[in-house]
């Protein structure tokens, strides 16, 4: 075990800028270093991310590992999680910690199997257990009914995913200094099942819910697909983004992407807006990181009214319409 040392995040970037997330990670990963007095290092893979390197460093980081290759300039699972594994074998960092998006969703199971180690996912906290040093690994368990706190004894690195929008980003130092250490890999590191065709951009609905700070969420309480038109038009006056609950989105009334829930998307907005939702678990447990929850719905017993701040007990048809005019006004300056 005193092999293994230090605290590592996962970074990620998007055609060499990086991601909002990155620098949340940082802001976890910073205190628990700090608890612990050890480095906090940071892993970024790309192409042409040199740059990106000194913000880590601004943001928070002693040491980034910097893999900069053509063949990483897109998310490749073979190729990221090999090249995480490489350094991890090389550099036995204690703990790794990196973002529930798809790409660590994707590459940290992988890298628990090959490292007999265990994963942690989904978590909304992270901590240091006094004494021992371990990581204290709190998330939703049960269909989000209980929080459950996991520790990993007997294997390394301690492996954890955290929810993005779970923890404020780090701010930005520039007169920080660290160390940023350019890294070689094998070639058959960079080895590859997949060859990347092109992209396809997801409808306007879907892209911006995970990071969105205003999130209205669609119900089958709507009643009918027409209903979308006030939940979308709620989003815009609101600057927000739709959502949906699964059965929503079964129907068709809204693409996979806006899907809210265990099976769909995690989101933590500063608010959430349900209309006619009503609250299975498995939703429940994707939106609980919110940080005010207003849930309207005809029925004053509905599940969504035990995690609501401001619960409307009402047809949400006869409601969104007020509501949206309210705002129109407000808007206006009447």
């Amino acid at each position: 075990m005193a092999e293994w040392h230090g605290v590592w995040i996962i970074a990620e970037q998007w055609q060499g800028e990086l991601k909002r997330v990155s620098f949340e990670l940082l802001g976890w990963a910073r205190v628990l270093a700090e608890k612990l007095e050890v480095p906090l290092g940071a892993v970024l893979l790309g192409h042409q991310v040199k740059e990106a390197a000194r913000e880590l460093i601004y943001h928070g980081a002693d040491r980034v590992y910097l893999v900069d290759h053509p063949a990483l300039s897109q998310f490749d699972p073979d190729a990221y999680t090999n090249c995480l594994e490489y350094l991890i074998r090389k550099e036995r960092p204690a703990i790794v910690v990196a973002a529930a998006t798809t790409a660590g969703r994707t590459t940290m199971p992988i890298l628990a199997a090959r490292l007999r180690t265990g994963l942690t996912a989904d978590c909304t906290e992270l901590d240091i257990e006094a004494g021992t040093g371990l990581l204290l690994q709190t998330r939703p368990a049960i269909g989000g009914n209980v929080m459950a706190t996991i520790k990993t004894p007997e294997r390394r690195p301690q492996m954890a995913t955290v929810r993005p929008r779970s923890h404020p980003p780090s701010d930005r130092d520039p007169s920080r200094t660290g160390e940023v250490i350019e890294v070689g890999l094998p070639s058959e590191a960079l080895k590859t099942r997949f060859r990347l065709r092109g992209f396809e951009k997801l409808g306007e609905e879907g892209t911006r819910i995970e990071d969105a700070d205003v999130v209205v969420c669609a119900g089958r309480g709507l009643g009918r697909p027409e209903g979308l038109s006030l939940v979308k038009e709620l989003a815009g006056l609101l600057g927000g983004a739709v959502g949906g609950t699964r059965a929503v989105v079964d129907q068709g009334w809204l693409p996979y992407p806006c899907q809210v829930g265990l099976s769909g998307k995690t989101v933590s907005p500063k608010l959430y807006i349900a209309c006619g939702v009503s609250g299975a678990i498995q939703h429940l447990a994707g939106m609980r990181g919110s940080r005010f929850v207003i849930a309207i719905n005809k029925d004053p017993h509905a599940q969504i009214f035990q995690v609501a701040d401001l619960a409307i007990v009402g047809d949400v048809n006869e409601i969104l319409p007020r509501l949206i005019r309210r705002l129109r006004e407000l808007k206006g300056g009447v």
